[in-house]
């Protein structure tokens, strides 16, 4: 039996593992979930070792115990000495010396999703709003009324994340008649925006059961 045989045997097991989830959540299901889990876990930490800690860390530090450690090699220790109490994280009686090491990895994280949310989203939808009103561009009716478009709803949905209310004398809270007016907007807008987004996924999902479906006549020979 060839290797592309064997190939195609796994690949059509583990599809149909997959899909039987279709008719609810079952072992074998399951099973193909821990497979896709570890094997993508070990291929990240393959892909770690081998371009990350070998070449920028170990090879460095190695080649400076052979040749003389500089300034810039020493330094790697403080990485080596972090990943070295992160392992600690495996024993819960030394749990806890890897705490600091995972607290600077959860902070440098959250650092630079912040940082590329607001260079990589806000700033990009700041500009694109603000370029949306140059006159240059006003070049047909469309082009204001897209312009109008884009700034409402950037004000509604943002108005639709206000929460400041006030107590009503039967007791309710609610926000300001105008609030709730232009949140309502908001809402329209955020609505179609998921719509869209929700179009995009069902649309990918579709192309992968069409990519599988291909993959099985292709595999009995009928494409």
């Amino acid at each position: 039996m060839s290797t592309d045989m064997i190939t195609g045997i796994i690949a059509f097991l583990i599809t149909l593992m997959i899909l039987s989830y279709l008719i609810g959540d079952n072992p074998l299901f399951r099973v193909a979930v821990y497979i896709f889990v570890g094997v993508s876990a070990g291929y990240v930490a393959v892909v770690a070792i081998r371009q990350v800690l070998v070449p920028d860390l170990l090879q460095p530090l190695y080649s400076g115990f052979l040749s003389g450690i500089s300034v810039q090699q020493a330094v790697l220790a403080v990485p080596l000495l972090l990943c070295g109490l992160l392992l600690m994280k495996a024993w819960p009686p030394l749990a806890r010396l890897g705490m600091p090491a995972m607290g600077f990895l959860v902070g440098t994280a959250a650092a630079v999703a912040i940082g590329g949310a607001v260079n990589g989203t806000l700033f990009p939808q700041f500009n694109a709003t603000i370029a949306a009103f140059d006159v240059k561009k006003f070049n047909a009716p469309e082009s204001l009324l897209n312009a109008v478009l884009i700034l409402g709803g950037v004000i509604t949905t943002l108005v639709y994340f206000h929460f400041g209310a006030r107590t009503r004398p039967d007791g309710s809270i609610r926000r300001f008649g105008i609030i709730e007016i232009i949140a309502f907007v908001g809402s329209i807008f955020l609505a179609i925006t998921l719509g869209v987004l929700f179009a995009g996924v069902y649309s990918a999902a579709l192309t992968a059961l069409i990519e599988r479906l291909h993959f099985f006549g292709t595999f009995f020979g009928f494409g």
